[in-house]
């Protein structure tokens, strides 16, 4: 169990560094665009988990 919790989390470290790298990197100053391809991102990343990650 703390196996699958550690990879959730390392997961999620993981989206959140591409987001912020992202932001930083290509969006600075730039509010609707960059919530925009924030979300895309979100639902990038939930739609990965819920296809090859997670456990049926």
């Amino acid at each position: 169990m703390t196996g699958s919790r550690l990879a959730v989390t390392l997961y999620v470290l993981v989206m959140i560094t591409v987001i912020v790298s992202v932001d930083f990197l290509f969006l600075r100053g730039r509010f609707w665009e960059r919530l925009t391809v924030n979300v895309a991102i979100v639902l990038l990343f939930g739609a990965f988990y819920l296809l090859f990650l997670r456990r049926p």
